[in-house]
């Protein structure tokens, strides 16, 4: 066992007693590479991370380049900073009307944090409602969203005042009500299992949101940066929430999040008191010039478009009576199983002929397929061939 191996099982704090325990030498493109030289394609981007695969040489450049000029100066906010105030012109530039401002943070569950809090303060309210197996963090206020009970139970108690609805049913809207501060909600639930919102029934939660008066957050935290066949899931519906909250894939490798929001709605933050809401790296130059770079690239290859040319192959190659269903949008999507052990061994195929693939968090039979919107097509190929006949070679029991 390597000094690096043995120092990851005894001082790196684990999250479950079996992880995957690869060593990793380096990445590029689609494929990462062990320190006992095998290539794996990874066919999850990082958890919806790596969109432009791993290592994009201009990502890198921006990253070395800003490196170079300054790393943190001073916390977000106060500085006027050429990387940040890129990005958030190039990010508002591609956003309606209503989400031209824009607040940086450091990851998904912070811009999921913040966005509660200034719904909580921008409306003077404090009921807040979410869906049943949604995920919007772990912690404590994104939590306590997050619809499944087998996560929040160690931890009560957390926020107060939290309805939870049924994902994609009319007969539960009521409970959006004057009460409410606000809706948080994702698209397409990612962790849930790759469920896309009914187009009629998300029209119907942003009317009761505006009939009320409650601001309607999306979480496109893993949905986001053109995964989806756009560049935002919500832009598939053509509803607009109040508040967008976006990480992962925004930063190019690099750990950045944010959430956008109107004028108006973020004077809340400004006053009683002012600083109510600060983070200390939030908009960290070097992942803002990474993020600028990302989107920039998302946008001059029309990345999205993209996204809808993997779906396509996708469901063309991923036949077999052996599949329930393949669900989602774009490169999001899943591929339902029968049952948890079928999953288990074509994951376990699949890992040993260098494909990574692996669950959504609530779900133990949907394998999750998000690969590198930048994935050659031959790799593609070749990646889904070998999944087809790890399911064809594994019936469910």
């Amino acid at each position: 066992m390597s000094s690096h191996k043995t120092a990851f099982f005894n001082h790196i704090a684990q999250t479950s007693d079996a992880p995957i325990g690869l060593e990793i030498e380096y990445a590029r493109g689609p494929f990462f590479y062990t320190t006992d030289g095998k290539r794996y394609t990874d066919f999850i981007s990082g958890i919806a991370v790596s969109s432009l695969g791993h290592s994009h040489p201009e990502v890198v450049q921006a990253v070395q380049d800003q490196a170079a000029k300054h790393m943190h100066v001073m916390v977000y906010g106060e500085f006027i900073q050429k990387p940040q105030s890129e990005l958030a012109q190039l990010l508002a530039s591609q956003l309606p009307d209503n989400l031209q401002r824009i607040y940086f943070v450091n990851s998904g569950t912070e811009a999921n944090e913040g966005a509660l809090k200034l719904a909580k303060k921008a409306t003077g309210r404090r009921k807040l409602v979410a869906f049943r197996d949604s995920y919007h963090g772990d912690t404590h206020g994104a939590l306590s969203v997050t619809g499944r009970d087998v996560y929040r139970d160690p931890y009560l108690p957390l926020l107060p005042d939290v309805t939870f609805l049924s994902f994609n049913a009319y007969d539960e809207l009521n409970l959006i009500d004057t009460q409410t501060a606000c809706v948080i909600m994702e698209p397409i639930q990612g962790e849930g299992g790759i469920i896309p919102a009914d187009a009629d029934w998300l029209k119907a939660v942003r009317k009761r949101c505006s009939d009320v008066g409650a601001l309607l957050i999306f979480d496109e935290i893993q949905s986001g940066m053109g995964r989806t066949g756009e560049l935002f899931a919500f832009m598939h519906y053509n509803v607009v929430p109040d508040i967008l909250c976006m990480a992962k894939a925004l930063g190019g490798g690099m750990p950045i999040g944010a959430f956008a929001s109107s004028d108006h709605i973020f004077e809340a933050f400004k006053y009683n008191p002012p600083l109510n809401h600060v983070t200390t790296f939030g908009g960290h130059p070097v992942s803002a010039a990474a993020a600028h770079a990302s989107l920039s690239v998302i946008l001059r290859d029309n990345l999205p478009e993209r996204a809808k040319l993997i779906e396509n192959e996708v469901r063309e190659v991923l036949k077999s009576d052996h599949i329930a269903e393949i669900r989602g949008k774009g490169a999001m999507l899943g591929m339902q199983l029968k049952s948890y052990e079928q999953t288990e061994r074509v994951v376990n195929v699949c890992m040993r002929k260098g494909v990574l693939l692996g669950w959504t968090l609530h779900s133990n039979t949907l394998i999750r397929l998000a690969p590198p919107l930048t994935i050659p097509m031959d790799v593609l190929k070749d990646t889904l061939h070998t999944i087809i006949q790890a399911v064809e070679e594994n019936p469910p029991d």
